[in-house]
């Protein structure tokens, strides 16, 4: 390892970031002792956003290097010349992070949630259970499964509205119930991508180089996850069943709300189809958003307020992940390389915890792996992918619907990381115990 000052300074600021992550409810708690309005609270609530954390550290990379290496030079004949600081974020890919913005302002309106619901609402009267816990099986199990076909971002995007409509709006919930919810929406969530290879961002990273398609992701992810998810949801089920036990209240619309009629739907989910569908060509589908705005313009009296501040933070969480991401790889790499497959499995768990699993996932790609390795490596992405708001891009997305309904402090880390351990192991028990299915090659 000969790391440049540049990644030594990355990293010492990529754990800083990482720690900000923990510390958030501190500086929420040292804001309310300002004066409401002063600028002492106004900081502190700001450092206490985990959405701002990594972008504000990214910010301060940028400015080292800004200054030891230049934003923009003038040359001699008065062309501008690119600075190391901006050939550095030219270079990066801010796809993801735009993407994301996009698909969770569109998952989070009105036609989609309401559209969504009816759906759980469906399934939910084929499942066994009193109505209640019927409804919270099949958020849990069908909204994450969702993700693997209308991306993990906005399956987290409906099944987090949902929840926070039908059970974190209730004042009988427990705290406890939250928290567990929460660690079995975000590992849901990042499993329940894997049954295609378009829609988890760790196995996106790696499907095209790799060539795994859709039935490969079946066969040897998918089919696993969907065990896992179902198992991990019964669990938490018959844990809180006192808490989902009563009559399901079905939300009704207010007075003042319309009710989306099945062409605007429609409309909704076919900008969302051509998103997912675009969703390497970041030029195109910010385009197509905007003419989605322009629809949500003229059928406002059928819409809620676009999210576009909370599609935002998440947004620039993203990408402050990517920046001070790019800089980890002359760590990372050289400790996947040398990890054997079961180890790479534990590894790929534990590192997840602490960076996104997509960017560790590329990272793996660009070491020689054998089939089990390369197995092994994105199985434990996804499977660590609820321990922590960093481990899955999707997670900010979740955290900021949901985070208000856990009192002035937030959500804290700790509670997310023990809540998560229990459906992660059940994960990565699933992942690494039940066979792949081998497809026959004959024709």
């Amino acid at each position: 390892m000969n790391p440049t000052n540049v990644q030594l300074v990355g990293t010492i600021l990529f754990v800083c970031a990482v720690l900000h992550t923990f510390l958030v409810s501190k500086f929420e708690h040292l804001a309310h002792k300002y004066p409401k309005g002063s600028i002492g609270e106004n900081i502190f609530h700001f450092l206490g956003e985990v959405e701002a954390v990594f972008g504000m550290w990214a910010a301060i990379l940028i400015g080292y290097m800004a200054s030891t290496q230049g934003l923009m030079v003038f040359g001699e004949d008065g062309h501008t010349v690119v600075g190391g600081a901006m050939k550095y974020l030219e270079g990066l890919n801010f796809t993801e992070p735009a993407f994301v913005f996009v698909i969770m302002c569109m998952a989070g309106t009105r036609p989609v949630i309401l559209f969504a619901e009816k759906i759980i609402l469906a399934l939910s009267k084929l499942i066994p259970l009193p109505g209640k816990m019927a409804f919270y099986f099949s958020a849990l199990v069908i909204g994450p499964l969702l993700g693997s076909f209308i991306t993990e971002p906005a399956a987290m995007t409906v099944t987090a509205l949902i929840l926070l409509d039908y059970f974190y709006s209730d004042e009988n919930m427990s705290s406890k119930f939250k928290y567990a919810t929460l660690g079995l929406l975000f590992v849901n969530i990042s499993i329940g991508g894997t049954l295609s290879h378009f829609a988890a961002p760790p196995v996106l990273m790696v499907a095209g180089k790799w060539h795994w398609g859709f039935m490969h992701m079946i066969t040897h992810f998918g089919y696993k996850s969907a065990i896992a998810i179902i198992i991990s949801t019964l669990i938490i089920v018959f844990m809180f069943k006192n808490e989902l036990s009563g009559k399901l209240k079905v939300k009704q619309a207010h007075d003042n709300e319309m009710v989306p009629t099945w062409w605007m739907t429609l409309a909704h989910l076919i900008f969302m189809g051509l998103v997912v569908y675009t969703a390497h060509h970041m030029v195109f589908f910010l385009g197509l958003f905007l003419f989605f705005l322009g629809f949500a313009t003229v059928t406002k009296e059928y819409q809620d307020e676009i999210k576009l501040k909370e599609s935002l933070l998440v947004g620039f969480f993203l990408a402050g992940l990517v920046t001070l991401g790019a800089q980890q790889a002359w760590w990372l790499q050289p400790v996947l390389g040398k990890m054997d497959d079961l180890a790479l499995f534990f590894g790929a768990t534990a590192l997840t915890a602490i960076t996104d699993n997509a960017a560790l996932t590329y990272l793996g790609s660009l070491v020689e792996l054998t089939d089990s390795a390369k197995y092994n490596l994105v199985a434990g992405a996804v499977a660590g992918g609820g321990l922590t708001v960093i481990a899955n891009a999707p997670n900010p997305a979740g955290f900021g619907i949901l985070k208000g309904s856990f009192g002035q402090d937030g959500i804290k880390p700790l509670g997310l990381l023990l809540a998560a351990i229990g459906p992660t192991l059940i994960a990565m028990a699933c992942l690494e115990l039940f066979p792949s299915i081998i497809m026959s090659s004959g024709h």
